[in-house]
């Protein structure tokens, strides 16, 4: 709504534009603004556009166009300096303005935009009418374009009409010549797939007869490695015993000798310790001392079932080992994993090795400890301690299969003792004649 209250320049500042600034005589004012602001010192120009003054006017028109426009619509004074510099540069149009007649063959947002800046009598109605011809001309030239659109768009479409005519028509001949080669590569098909259903049952055939001899050759070459695999094992038992031989022959003895040597040795330990735990005088046995009574001072056999020790206490071990020649074989890893798991191996078998250092030292009993090498991913660097055998499973074997060995390697009649919890293990030194103890009862001796 537009308030006005009568002639001259000072009525003109008093009416208000109740719309919008259309946006040809709002770029129109802003590059009057642009114009008219290189003329003015820093300190004419207001705060806010101070420091767009060394910017040239295209780029003051670009980057503060909003700026001046607010400074314009608020600030009077800075309206005012820039109506002059409007003045100065185009006097015709302020002059018509003032005196209330604008030149008919001007530019109307050119007048819009210089009464927006004088502000003389009636400048809304200038302003409004300006947006409203621009909004008139906008829609003409918009209209023109759509009718200059809509005639190329039916002109294009003609001519797609014409062209897909022609493709339709070149397509069916396209069609025809393919269904006639369709026709032609069907029947050559037939006959093709009749020389290849022939070609299939002659490959099948050869397919039969090459299997045939496959599996005929197969048959020989397992025959022949099994053949080969008798002899090599039977080769490598030869070279074994030939190297046995050599060696007891350089060594001046046999394993056999070896062995009673020990069990001879097992015999006459045991008996000296017989003679002095008996306590035996040097005098041959009276015949009375053979019939079976209870002296006076002497255990009855209730007596000494009552001092019998339980599986699980330590103190058996200490008993076993006690035996004249006693072999302790340790099942190292299933001791360690059953006493403290939580360690790395290799601590796990350094904690083990020590305290069974400690026990050979005070029991005088052979020690050794076997651990499974299939765990190991490369040689271990281990010295092993004073008084213990350290022994690692050669590939493919295991850990147990090395124990029974080491059962099996002793004479008949030596104390043999084994620590594993495995079962299997246990069952089998048991019926080569060894004494198998529980590995908790070896860590509870140990600890």
């Amino acid at each position: 709504m537009v308030e006005t209250t009568g002639g001259g320049p000072e009525d003109g500042a008093a009416e208000v534009l109740d719309r919008p600034l259309p946006d040809g005589v709002r770029r129109r004012v802003v590059q009057i603004v642009s114009d008219g602001f290189g003329g003015l010192t820093m300190a004419e120009l207001p705060a806010q556009l101070r420091q767009y003054a060394r910017f040239t006017p295209a780029r003051r028109a670009k980057f503060a166009g909003n700026a001046m426009a607010a400074a314009l619509e608020t600030d009077p004074l800075f309206r005012q300096r820039i109506g002059e510099k409007l003045r100065e540069a185009q006097p015709e149009i302020a002059g018509s303005l003032d005196s209330g007649a604008p030149p008919p063959a001007a530019d109307p947002l050119d007048v819009a935009a210089a009464a927006y800046v004088l502000r003389p009598t009636d400048w809304v109605k200038l302003v409004t009418a300006a947006g409203e011809e621009a909004l008139r001309a906008d829609a003409e030239r918009a209209d023109e374009e759509s009718r200059a659109e809509l005639e190329r768009l039916r002109a294009e479409l003609a001519q797609a009409r014409d062209h897909t005519r022609a493709e339709i028509e070149r397509l069916r001949a396209e069609l025809e010549a393919a269904k006639r080669e369709a026709e032609s590569l069907h029947r050559k098909l037939r006959s093709a797939l009749s020389d290849v259903k022939r070609g299939e049952a002659a490959l099948r055939k050869a397919h039969a007869e090459i299997e045939t001899v496959r599996a005929e050759g197969h048959t020989q070459v397992s025959a022949a490695e099994s053949e080969s695999r008798r002899l090599k094992a039977r080769l490598a038992e030869s070279e074994a015993t030939l190297e046995a031989t050599r060696r007891a022959a350089r060594e001046g003895r046999s394993v056999e000798d070896m062995r009673v040597r020990l069990l001879l040795d097992t015999l006459l330990d045991a008996t000296q310790g017989l003679r002095r735990e008996l306590a035996l005088p040097p005098v041959s046995v009276r015949p009375a001392e053979t019939v079976d009574a209870v002296e006076p001072g002497r255990m009855t056999p209730k007596d000494i079932a009552t001092r019998a020790l339980s599986e699980n206490d330590p103190a058996i071990l200490d008993q076993l080992l006690a035996l004249p020649q006693a072999h302790l074989v340790v099942d190292g890893y299933n001791v360690t994993k059953t006493g403290y798991p939580q360690m790395p191996l290799d601590k796990q078998r350094l904690r083990l090795l020590g305290q069974l250092s400690q026990l050979a030292l005070q029991t005088g009993a052979e020690v050794t400890c076997v651990f499974d090498g299939a765990e190991l991913a490369a040689p271990v660097l281990l010295a092993p301690p004073r008084g213990v055998r350290v022994l690692f499973s050669k590939p493919g074997v295991t850990a147990d299969e090395l124990i029974r060995q080491l059962v099996r390697a002793e004479p008949p009649g030596r104390p043999v003792i084994v620590a594993s919890t495995d079962r299997e293990v246990a069952d089998g030194i048991a019926r080569a004649g060894a004494r198998p103890v529980a590995s908790a009862v070896l860590l509870k001796r140990l600890s």
